[in-house]
């Protein structure tokens, strides 16, 4: 049964996931590499940030004497300010060394062209845009238990008539999360693709756009 409760926890963490700029700036530049199956980025990502947010929120509502939370968190911003500036480093690597051109395919008796990117360094065989995945949900669960806006986030579970209904608001605040992220990251593909097709300036310019951002942000959650 939907309860209020739920609710309450789905809109919570589709806000939360889409209001958050080191959410997006970690997103960006491996959903952009990952093209049609980008949501997957985004959906892995989701999946760690709620691990992360729902450990807080369950830690806070049974434990909360057992465990400095703001010590946890404080380490975790340290290690995603250094996963930003990593995945912006190599999403910087990744436009200068891209290469995009056409494939001719043929169908039946027709045939057209598909634009293709991949690294100078890579054959036309090899795949062109790995599914950093693992990349996402380790990211996605230091995030979660990292900062202070994800605890805002769950902090109304412990103000729940209940339990139960407390329970239902981390699950669901858990599922908008998801639900957000690897919409964000498909609407990333969706570009990534339009600018594959447009040639190698327009992929290099949103690429190094998304990388710069990426580091920028990491910068701040190491000396802020």
């Amino acid at each position: 049964m939907i309860t209020l409760s739920s609710i309450a926890g789905l809109i919570a963490g589709f806000v939360h996931a889409l209001s958050g700029p080191d959410h997006l700036a970690a997103i960006a530049p491996l959903a952009a590499d990952s093209d049609r199956r980008a949501w997957v980025i985004g959906l892995r990502w989701g999946i760690g940030h709620s691990i992360g947010a729902i450990v807080v929120g369950f830690f806070a509502l049974f434990l909360q004497n057992s465990l400095h939370i703001d010590i946890v968190s404080s380490f975790s911003e340290k290690i995603v300010g250094l996963m930003l500036i990593g995945v912006g480093l190599w999403g910087y690597n990744k436009a200068c060394s891209i290469h995009i051109h056409d494939h001719e395919h043929t169908h039946d008796d027709s045939g057209h062209g598909h634009a293709h990117a991949h690294s100078l360094a890579q054959n036309h065989d090899a795949r062109p845009a790995h599914i950093h995945t693992h990349a996402a949900l380790a990211m996605g669960a230091f995030h979660g238990l990292a900062g202070g806006a994800h605890i805002f986030g769950v902090l109304p579970a412990l103000a729940m008539p209940s339990t139960i209904d407390a329970v239902f608001y981390l699950i669901f605040f858990g599922a908008g999360t998801i639900t957000a992220m690897a919409g964000f990251a498909s609407m990333m593909g969706i570009v990534s693709k339009k600018m594959y097709a447009n040639g190698e300036a327009g992929y290099r310019i949103m690429m190094k756009s998304f990388s710069t951002a990426a580091i920028m942000v990491g910068v701040v959650w190491l000396v802020v």
